[in-house]
């Protein structure tokens, strides 16, 4: 924020910084790099802002209001590197240039902001990641009145490639989308600021709510679309999504300083067009980011082997927008099959694509006239290959029809490439200001003057020859320097040879300097030479620029042409290479793979053992037991995984893969807390099982690890069976549910569409344990829990407690069953009576039993005797449970865990009355 010096006394501004506040208080919320000579200069806050982020020297320039003025700068030359630094660290900078000519001004030149960059609208190479485009989003909140429920609109831009993008939510799946699209900036209106509090906004810019206007977003998109009516996009009824672009478009310009000629087509999405991925999903299957926040072993890092920028921007787009339109899959399966059919197909475009440059974000520079010199060269180079990837499709095209549209996508635009190729010269500068941009033989005027700069040196050394034979000085030399310019040099002892023509320009100690009326004629022409080259290659490269505009649409065509087969050559190689197969993709409800492998896990390891995975209406849930370190948390996330890349329209890790309608992957893995927003481990478990439980559906697949662990056994357990059963009998998901609470596994013997499955391991001795990572069916017959334990590194004597430990918690369970039994099978119920009356029964022994009351109940095959007998049991069982509990204060237990579990109780026995 920008605090204005005050004026004391008769002390003011001077006229400099007059002009700095006036352009500054434009610019409240970014920092203003002012132009002063070689350096862009900031002052006041922003100097100390920038001094620290950007670790710059903090000096002091005069004095306002009593106080120093702070200032700090850095070059011109290298200002890229710094707008790169602030940009990263969400910073907004707004470039104040000199557009006033120096010598004719009086007082300050005139300045004004030509370019403003954000973290949402950068277009420079130099701060840009190649492989993520930075999205800028604007969001807009209201009521639906009518569906009673709470709206966002989306619209969001990404300025280095063009693409515009429309879409409505629940305000309940704004985090989710927010999490999909990761904006770099996310424009807000005012009223709303408290919404997006701990949402994946990028960095959050205020705008007021009136940008938000419903007519002018749509007269903004009309004006971006050259349209008169939207009604083609399909975009009827979204009136906030509509609203938030007209901010988002009104922003993009004003940050640009002119229109958005690139941005030529609107899409609209929708919910219903993707597979629902939820941020816990996201985030534990690794997709473009590790856990711990890296880049790689990923998804996305083992598969790009993308030849081009544009292809791995279109990759990581597939990953994170899986489809649930089986056409579109299926005919990228097919592609990726016609490419492998001749092996050489995919190497020959990936050799060719190498030689590609980044055509998309070099059109979105062309299209804002900020492309440079290289960018056209590396456009005209690029457009060279075409002919060779024409020739090389030609072969596969009757095949198979995607890749006959990027065939026809990828024609040749003759036009612009004429004009590429004979307006730039091979090896450009960098900066059009160093000239040597436009190629020799383009323009008359300009080899001319080139000419003059070029051939100056065979021009003086002609004169000089010419003019020694002329006098008949022998000593006599032609020269140059900067102070003086051009001059013909001769001692004193040969002047009274010196012609009249000859002007004396300069008398040194021993020499005199003449000027001729020739030499002087090509001095006015050579000094000039250079500086009305630049400017007449600045005019014809400008030229250049407006002459390609129209051809916009042509170069986007081609970059998404590009970008598509780019992604295709790479899967058609990930396949050959990791030997995947083509997934089948049918309308049956099912999920069949044979022999499946985690991608990642196995490109890191020597041997991966494969496993079968089958769901389908008949088998809904699998519950996974079996020993920590063996491989239940791969086989569902691998499971996941091959359903997402069928989708996506890769081949897949697998023997075979027979996969139905998907409509969302959910996972609930892994222990995290959220302190900062109040929620512990267990309340964020709870809460991602809870959207499951709400959103899932008979065609989502659902991983559920490990759920109840964060709260005590009791109600851990009744937690996961409750939500095992849920998803059984409503949500009717596919459902990978791995626990170690071995009482689940009585859920096969009640509902038929669950099933057992376990992973094995081998146990060697006390201290040693091979895990097999293979699925067999049926439950597992204990954790290993100690053993992996023993293999993470904990110290032998605490392994040494916890097994004698174990043991004796073993005896306690062994002991306890046999007094039940002795108390179940008692000749007479007068026995029963008194076993629950003897002080020798514990509290925890009685709750024990209690929680066998409802077992009693129903079975009276348990007892030997008559049901009179029986029943009086039942009946002194029921009583001497009440009689017990209500001598009891529940708040006075310790641990917590029994006295939940006796308010339970109470309230069970309580209903059965």
């Amino acid at each position: 924020m920008l605090i204005t010096p005050s004026v004391s006394g008769t002390q003011k501004e001077t006229p400099m910084m007059q002009q700095y506040n006036r352009i500054k208080a434009d610019h409240p919320n970014m920092l203003l790099f002012y132009r002063m000579g070689d350096f862009y200069e900031l002052f006041h806050d922003d100097a100390v802002k920038a001094a620290r982020l950007l670790d710059l020297t903090l000096t002091s320039r005069g004095t306002s209001g009593g106080q120093p003025i702070r200032m700090a700068g850095v070059p011109h030359h290298t200002v890229e590197q710094y707008l790169g630094k602030l940009v990263n660290l969400g910073e907004s900078v707004a470039i104040c240039e000199q557009i006033g000519d120096s010598g004719a001004s009086k007082g300050p030149v005139e300045r004004k902001v030509v370019r403003i960059v954000t973290p949402g609208t950068v277009t420079d190479t130099a701060l840009l990641n190649e492989k993520i485009n930075p999205y800028l989003l604007a969001v807009q909140v209201s009521a639906n009145r009518r569906a009673g429920e709470s709206i966002a609109g989306l619209a969001w831009l990404s300025l280095s490639s063009g693409e515009l993008r429309l879409m409505e939510v629940p305000i309940e799946h704004l985090a989710q989308e927010l999490e999909r699209i990761r904006p770099a900036e996310t424009l807000m209106p005012s009223h709303a600021i408290d919404l997006f509090a701990r949402l994946p906004v990028g960095t959050a810019t205020r705008i007021p709510d009136w940008h938000f206007d419903l007519q002018t977003g749509i007269k903004y998109l009309k004006d971006q679309l050259g349209v008169t009516s939207l009604t083609a996009f399909g975009c009827e009824g979204l009136s906030l999504a509509l609203s938030a672009a007209g901010a988002l478009l009104q922003y993009a310009v004003t940050t640009q300083g002119q229109s958005l000629r690139h941005v030529q087509n609107l899409n609209v999405e929708r919910e219903t067009a993707y597979i629902s991925l939820d941020v816990p999903t996201r985030r534990n299957l690794e997709l473009t980011e590790t856990l711990r926040g890296c880049e790689s072993p990923t998804l996305m890092s083992l598969l790009d082997t993308c030849s081009t920028a544009m292809g791995s921007r279109l990759l990581r787009h597939w990953l994170h927008h899986p489809l649930r339109n089986q056409h579109i899959a299926q005919a990228r399966h097919q592609a990726i099959g016609a490419l492998l059919k001749d092996a050489g197909i995919w190497r020959v475009i990936n050799r060719e694509l190498r030689h590609i440059t980044d055509v998309e974000r070099i059109t979105a520079r062309l299209a804002l006239l900020t492309a440079r010199p290289r960018d056209l060269s590396s456009l005209r180079d690029a457009l060279h290959h075409l002919p060779k990837l024409h020739s090389t499709l030609r072969a596969v095209i009757n095949d198979d029809p995607l890749l006959t549209d990027l065939y026809k996508n990828l024609a040749i635009p003759e036009t612009p490439l004429s004009l590429l190729k004979n307006t730039i010269t091979e090896e450009p500068s960098v900066m059009l200001r160093d000239g040597g941009v436009i190629a020799r033989g383009h323009d008359t005027e300009l080899d001319e003057l080139r000419d003059i700069s070029e051939n100056c040196g065979n021009f003086l050394v002609e004169l000089e020859a010419r003019e020694r034979a002329r006098t008949g000085i022998s000593n006599l030399r032609v020269e140059f320097n900067k102070v003086h310019g051009f001059y013909i040099e001769v001692t004193h002892g040969q002047t009274d040879k010196v012609p009249c023509d000859y002007r004396r320009r300069q008398t040194l100690k021993n020499v005199e300097r003449y000027i001729t009326p020739e030499l002087k004629s090509f001095e006015d022409k050579a000094l000039s030479a250079k500086e009305r080259s630049l400017a007449r290659e600045k005019l014809l490269y400008q030229a250049l620029l407006h002459a390609l505009l129209p051809h916009i649409a042509d170069f986007k065509r081609i970059a998404q042409a590009f970008a598509q087969l780019d992604v295709l050559s790479a899967l058609a190689e990930r396949a050959e290479t990791l030997g995947w197969v083509a997934p089948e993709l049918v309308d049956e409800r099912a999920i069949m793979i044979q022999q499946g492998r985690h991608p990642v896990v196995e490109s890191h390891i020597d041997r991966f053992i494969a496993n079968d995975c089958v769901l389908g209406d008949m088998r809904r849930l699998l519950l996974i037991t079996g020993p920590n370190m063996g491989g239940k948390s791969t086989f569902m996330r691998q499971t996941a995984l091959i359903t997402l890349l069928a989708y996506v329209g890769s081949y897949v890790p697998a023997q075979s893969a027979r996969i139905g309608p998907i409509d969302a992957i959910f996972t609930r893995i892994g222990a995290a807390d959220d302190l900062s927003g109040g929620r512990s481990t267990f309340m964020v478990e709870m809460t991602e099982s809870a959207a499951i439980l709400h959103t899932a559906t008979e065609n989502s697949l659902v991983l559920m690890d490990e759920v109840g662990r964060g709260t005590s056994t009791f109600d851990g357990l009744a937690l996961a069976f409750a939500i095992a059963r849920h998803l059984l009998t409503h949500n009717r998901a596919y459902t990978l549910f791995a626990t170690h609470y071995f009482e689940l596994t009585q859920l096969a013997d009640e509902f038929p569409q669950s099933e057992n499955v376990h992973f094995s391991a081998i146990e060697e001795g006390h201290d040693n344990i091979v895990f097999l990572h293979e699925v067999h069916a049926g439950p597992a017959s204990q954790s290993y829990g100690l053993q992996v334990a023993q293999l993470a590194g904990l110290p032998i004597s605490v392994i040494r407690v916890a097994r004698e430990h174990l043991a004796l918690l073993e005896q306690q369970v062994v002991d306890l069953k046999a007094r039940r039994l002795d108390l179940f099978c008692p000749p007479s119920s007068e026995f029963a009576i008194n076993s629950f009356r003897d002080n020798s029964i514990t509290t925890e022994n009685v709750t024990s039993l209690a929680s066998r009351y409802g077992e009693i109940k129903a079975s009276k095959t348990l007892f030997k005797q008559n049901s009179d007998d029986f029943n009086s049991v039942l009946a002194m069982t029921k009583v001497t449970i009440l009689e017990r509990l209500a001598s009891i204060n529940p708040d006075d237990l310790c641990p917590r865990e029994a006295m939940n579990f006796l308010y339970e109780l109470r309230t069970l026995l309580n209903r059965d009355n």
